[in-house]
């Protein structure tokens, strides 16, 4: 909402400077978003014209001489065909910018003749589009002055940026009237519009629709009008907050919508055919509106009609047809209410956004819809002339106030200001409220039909509360929460939010897919049941809800294939459902491979094929995985316990189960079985795992204080290689188990680098090759430390594999 200081001052009886109006503005709730005080214009001066001398080498220039006041007279070129010795006008020096052109000014020849700035046209300085000649002063202007503020264009302007709740304020006199109440000045009461009424208006109105999308419609006849420019002061005000000039009538409904937040329209009166019908337009009507655009419009839209079809939007927009232009002598005045929600749905509907849809939707004042309408015949009469015929008003039944219940005390309990009950009723009441009845404790409020916004005490509150000052309240610090490092998130949340950056880290991307799936993937993953299926699914193939993750993230995977990226890692943290009821909804962590989409390749790994990586997926990436998420999530590692085999849609011999106990299932994982992958017409090499992050144990509760052992080692690490030969039925497992087991504390990490099977090593047994990581805490270790160390680890892998140390 844009308005200038003057045109405020129109309705505002203040002192106060621009800068304390815009303070008090924010502060009552209108927050100021932009100043433009014209310092731009002031640079301008009134100048005279001594000597005008046609050009020596353009037929069409004339040299000047140029008086701006201070004795210096300077040489300008310039192009006007009204340009005259004698003539006064505005005079823009070197230096200064020129806003109708974009072009800040300099010393330059023109045509050899050297030019020090140049006389301005309106157009020039953005004050109307005439550009036929420089600006031609009367003989009195004060040469030397400021030309800005000889012709009102050092008027400021003010925008606001207003809430939706607001609509009193789309107003000019709405914000001078918060303005007054806040203690800002007096608010200059209206005049009573008065003009002489001759005859009766002949057109008659038809309202055929539901009451509530037209609730009140005044119109009225003014015979014999002379459409023409607006006057001067009208068009600085439109032009000030963006709105270009057309016609009086046009720029009348144009100031009253900005100025009284009253939206109005005039129709040419000899271009309506019979009777106007306020009615909902029939389905492919059509409408050619004033913006030049043709509307196809349907029974959600409401239209003002005559004979010839549509000739409005209702509360929107006008049509072309019967717009008013300089040929027009009788006009009909309107000024009706509209529906809001229909206003809103209409505009956005159509793409449509006007001043009048922007009041409208939010709800203009009922009561002015009469005065609207002779305020609008006043202006129209004062520019145009004409004969007014009497007001008609069709539909209106009054407006109903509300009443509110309002406790004085509210005030101080909501807002934790001490205002006494006449300060507040004082407010209320410069605010336009009306105090009906009460007593020390409560009182009967009635509300203004300008404020459709308020509906309760609350509202109440927020009136005095911002009129008192909202800089008055006491801040208070919040009640103390318990602990600075107290826990805020559940570990449920932890784990979740540990478990997507550790898949992350891994060089897996989040994929986000359905909760709901097709039955037969649900079944093949052990869903289907008839708890799970959805009543009204959104698709035929959307119809169970997932009891894996892993059927949507294979089908992803299918699809980065088939668009030629084949080499995929997604993961997902999210809900599976094993039944209809909370308890049975789990938190699961998945995640598919495909291709080579491998982090084995990287570094020193018993299944490199080649240097560098490229082998494809198998069970151990997925189990990989699988532990990543569990360590990240603070499980102990020496507690979990992976058996062979798992789920039906994953490989018999390339899968496991992972468990912390024998009856505690933490997860899943493996190479994906050929038939189910056939069944979800997935192709390729994939592995895939599952962890249930809701069936993690909870963490034992530690010490706070920081542990040595957590704390980064001085001393190197070093690595030592052992090759077991065992029995081909041995696990690997076993063997890390094993060597970490000789000394926990030393022991930092143990990883199986290579597996040899041949007849060097025996029928029926294989070479396990291990590296240990050993990270000394407090000392460097001694040859005699490591020897100790090695004859530990290598007497616990025999004891416990029967295995022997590879000669």
């Amino acid at each position: 909402m844009k308005f200038t200081l003057s045109w405020l001052k129109d309705h505002l009886e203040t002192e106060a400077s621009l800068d304390e109006i815009c303070e008090r503005l924010t502060a009552i709730g209108l927050e100021v978003e932009d100043v433009d005080d014209k310092a731009a214009y002031k640079p301008f001066v009134i100048a005279k014209i001594l000597t005008a001398e046609k050009h020596p080498e353009a037929d069409r220039l004339k040299v000047l001489t140029v008086d701006a006041g201070d004795g210096k007279p300077v040489q300008i070129v310039c192009g006007a065909p009204n340009a005259r010795a004698g003539m006064i006008g505005a005079l823009a020096r070197p230096g200064t910018y020129v806003p109708g052109i974009d072009v800040t000014l300099s010393v330059g020849k023109i045509r050899g003749v050297e030019s020090h700035g140049m006389m301005c046209s309106e157009k020039e300085l953005n004050i109307s589009d005439d550009h036929n000649g420089i600006i031609d002063l009367p003989e009195d202007a004060p040469v030397g002055t400021s030309f800005a503020s000889y012709a009102g264009l050092d008027d400021p302007v003010i925008e606001i940026n207003l809430t939706p709740n607001r609509p009193d304020c789309t107003s000019v006199f709405g914000i001078a009237r918060d303005l007054a109440a806040s203690g800002l000045g007096k608010l200059k009461a209206p005049k009573a519009p008065a003009f002489k009424v001759e005859g009766e208006t002949p057109v008659e109105v038809k309202l055929e629709l539901e009451d509530h999308l037209c609730p009140g419609f005044a119109y009225r006849l003014v015979r014999g009008v002379k459409n023409g420019p607006s006057p001067k002061w009208m068009q600085q005000r439109l032009l000030s907050i963006g709105l270009r000039p057309i016609s009086a009538l046009v720029d009348v409904t144009n100031y009253m919508t900005f100025d009284q937040g009253r939206p109005m329209h005039v129709f040419d009166a000899d271009k309506v055919k019979g009777a106007l019908v306020v009615r909902r337009a029939k389905e492919g009507e059509e409408i050619l509106a004033l913006d030049t655009r043709t509307y196809k419009l349907n029974p959600n839209n409401v239209v003002i009609a005559d004979d010839n079809g549509p000739e409005s939007i209702g509360g929107i927009m006008g049509g072309e047809h019967s717009g008013c232009d300089e040929n027009t002598v009788n006009v009909l005045i309107e000024s009706a209410l509209w529906d809001p929600i229909n206003i809103a749905k209409t505009g956005r509907a159509h793409g449509i956004i006007t001043d009048a849809r922007y009041r409208f939707e939010r709800g203009v004042d009922p009561e002015y819809m009469v005065p609207g309408l002779e305020r609008t015949t006043e202006l129209v009469l004062e520019m145009c002339g004409g004969t007014a015929a009497a007001a008609k008003v069709e539909g209106y039944k009054g407006h109903q106030k509300k009443v509110v219940d309002f406790p004085y005390a509210e005030v101080k309990r909501l807002t934790g200001l001490t205002v006494s009950n006449d300060e507040s009723r004082q407010i209320l009441t410069a605010l336009g409220f009306e105090i009906l009845s009460g007593d020390d404790k409560a009182a009967k409020v009635s509300v203004p039909s300008w404020r459709p916004d308020v509906d309760g005490k609350a509202d109440l509150v927020e009136e005095v509360m911002r009129m008192f000052g909202v800089d008055k309240i006491a801040p208070e610090p919040l009640p103390p929460t318990g602990s600075v490092n107290g826990k805020i998130l559940t570990t449920l949340q932890i784990r979740t939010r540990t478990a997507r950056r550790a898949l992350a880290a891994r060089g897996m991307l989040e994929a986000v897919t359905w909760s709901f799936i097709p039955a037969e993937h649900a079944k093949l993953f052990g869903g289907g049941s008839d708890k799970l299926k959805l009543v009204n699914p959104i698709a035929a193939d959307m119809s169970d809800m997932r009891p894996s993750l892993l059927p949507g993230l294979l089908t992803a995977a299918q699809r980065n294939a088939d668009r030629g990226f084949g080499d995929v890692a997604i993961f997902e943290v999210s809900g599976t459902y094993e039944g209809d009821t909370p308890d049975t909804q789990r938190r699961v962590a998945g995640g598919v491979r495909r291709g080579t989409a491998s982090l084995a390749g990287a570094g020193r790994a018993w299944s490199n094929t080649a240097k560098g990586g490229g082998k494809p997926v198998d069970v151990f990436d997925a189990k990989a995985d699988a532990l990543a998420v569990l360590e990240a999530c603070g499980i102990p590692m020496s507690n979990v316990q992976i058996e062979q085999g798992g789920p039906e849609w994953y490989h018999p011999g390339r899968s496991g189960t992972i468990k912390a106990g024998p009856k505690v299932i933490l997860g899943t994982f493996g190479e994906f079985h050929p038939k189910t992958l056939e069944a979800l017409d997935v192709s390729g090499t994939l592995c895939g795992f599952e962890i249930y992050v809701d069936a993690l144990p909870e963490p034992k509760k530690k010490a706070t204080r920081t542990k040595a052992a957590l704390e980064l080692s001085p001393f190197q690490m070093v690595k030592r290689d052992f090759a077991f030969v065992v029995e081909k039925a041995v696990e690997a497992g076993a063997i890390i188990k094993a060597a970490t087991s000789a000394d926990r504390k030393l022991i930092s990490g143990v990883n199986v680098f290579d597996i040899f099977e041949g007849a060097s090593v025996g029928e029926g047994k294989k070479s396990v090759a291990i590296e240990v990581l050993i990270q000394p805490a407090d000392k460097t270790l001694t040859d005699e430390d490591f020897d100790a160390l090695t004859k530990k680890i290598v007497g616990n892998v025999e004891k416990s594999t029967g295995g022997a140390l590879r000669a």
